[in-house]
């Protein structure tokens, strides 16, 4: 069977983000994705509304019972909703530390509705960053998980933190007519990539490109080769995104 990723992600009503996004984005990395269930949410493409939290009890009995007869090679949690859920998440991690694992801090939505309380989630990320393969925050989601306010810095903080590798997603500054990102791995800035900044915004992107990047190291690249393959990709499903309504957020055409 395919290698298989493991997310732990929110329900999407819309399909646009969430763990339909890791569904799609992993079988197109090639690998199988699994999901245990962190949150039903009230959204549609443009908003959300609001969420109720799966219990940490059965967010554990979701993870454990995949983990029984698939071959497991990699985590990626997007959503995660509570603190409750970030310890669940944790130990989980610490009980199957062979696994790869790739965080994407979550903290609120691209519409703006919340999704936790900020503050109180950033902290408690704190405790899966020893974990983390690779964290992919945008830059917005590094100062609140760093409390710096400079990039470099933040991502610094970020790596003391224990996290083996850090993307930065460039998105959210005032560069308007480009994106750019930045890869370090173990203290180092490894590679900056830069593209074309695409007209409007979209729903789903951050968790489409976290979940590609998952699935290719699932099948055995290496974080570099599979965050290169993961950009280019998602620029392609970028360019070809949906518009559920006129001037709203798109949705990545992930096939």
């Amino acid at each position: 069977m395919r290698p298989t990723v493991l997310c732990f992600s929110g329900l999407d009503p819309s399909g646009g983000a969430g763990l339909q996004a890791d569904i799609e984005a992993i079988g197109q990395s090639g690998a199988h994705a699994a999901i245990a269930c962190t949150a039903l949410t009230i959204q549609n493409s443009q908003q959300v509304f609001g969420f109720q939290a799966t219990s940490k009890q059965l967010l554990l009995a979701q993870a454990n019972a995949v983990v029984i007869d698939l071959p497991i090679r990699c985590v990626k949690s997007g959503m995660l909703g509570t603190t409750e859920n970030i310890v669940a998440l944790a130990e989980f991690l610490a009980e199957h530390p062979y696994y790869l694992y790739v965080l994407d801090p979550v903290l609120v939505a691209n519409s703006g509705g919340s999704l936790g309380d900020q503050a109180t989630l950033a902290k408690a990320f704190q405790q899966l960053m020893p974990f983390a393969t690779l964290v992919t925050p945008n830059t917005v989601e590094l100062y609140a998980l760093t409390g710096e306010h400079d990039i470099e810095l933040a991502t610094k903080k970020l790596l003391e933190m224990g996290a083996k590798a850090v993307l930065v997603k460039g998105g959210h500054e005032d560069t308007p007519e480009y994106i750019r990102n930045a890869l370090y791995i173990q203290g180092e800035l490894i590679s900056e990539t830069t593209c074309t900044r695409l007209e409007g915004e979209y729903h789903g992107s951050g968790c489409s490109l976290a979940s590609y990047i998952a699935g290719r190291l699932a099948q055995g690249d290496n974080i570099q080769q599979a965050v290169n393959h993961a950009e280019t990709w998602l620029f392609g499903v970028l360019q070809h995104a949906e518009s559920p309504v006129p001037n709203g957020q798109k949705i990545p055409k992930r096939f």
